[in-house]
């Protein structure tokens, strides 16, 4: 069962990502992983960002179900859906820019400490994210730098779309994005050793 808390810590790394991704998408830049290639997409196919990152993230439920649990899982999806519902806002507000240097920067913040206040609460936004924290579980790999990887992947190519000026500040925010994960990657693990502790003393105490 999922405490209350649990959920208000997921809602508002969700609200951060989704303030984020809205200032890169009024700087006419993009981030990384599914985001970052959804952007991409809104760019190219001139829809919404909320539809398109929903359908980007569904093959990646299918590895998730397999290597991280049902529970990982539900709790990615009900992300991944509650961003897109509060991405969709943007097409209710006016029209307005924000300058690439500081849509870089305060974009590249609020994405890096919304998901790394859903990767503490065991939960994420899909595509990359679910192989980072895979990855650390299994091998101790810095999510940080997983998430950098892809990243770095998806803004390249997503020069094709946005420019290149508009890709160095790209990259500038999934660096930031980066550095922010990677200075709280040993709070994720503390975390669910915490729980794993509480379980297994639940466990002795009832045996």
């Amino acid at each position: 069962m999922i405490h209350t808390k649990k959920v208000m810590a997921i809602f508002a790394g969700c609200v951060l990502a989704a303030c984020g991704i809205l200032l890169l998408r009024h700087a006419g830049l993009v981030t990384g992983g599914t985001a970052g290639l959804t952007l991409s997409l809104s760019y190219i196919f001139n829809l919404p960002f909320a539809l398109l990152f929903f359908l980007v993230n569904i093959p990646f439920y299918v590895f998730s179900v397999m290597r991280m649990g049902l529970s990982f899982t539900i709790v990615t999806a009900l992300s991944v859906t509650t961003l897109s519902l509060l991405t969709a806002i943007d097409s209710y507000l006016p029209a307005f820019s924000v300058p690439m240097f500081a849509g870089s920067v305060f974009g590249g913040l609020l994405i890096g400490i919304g998901l790394t206040i859903l990767f503490q609460n065991q939960a994420s936004l899909g595509g990359a994210n679910i192989l980072a924290l895979f990855l650390q579980k299994k091998s101790g790999f810095d999510p940080g730098k997983t998430n950098l990887i892809f990243d770095a992947i998806v803004v390249t190519l997503s020069f094709l779309t946005i420019g290149f000026i508009h890709g160095l500040f790209s990259i500038l925010s999934i660096l930031i994005i980066s550095k922010v994960i990677s200075l709280f990657k040993q709070s994720f693990v503390k975390k669910e050793n915490i729980i794993k502790v509480k379980k297994s003393t639940v466990a002795e105490a009832s045996a």
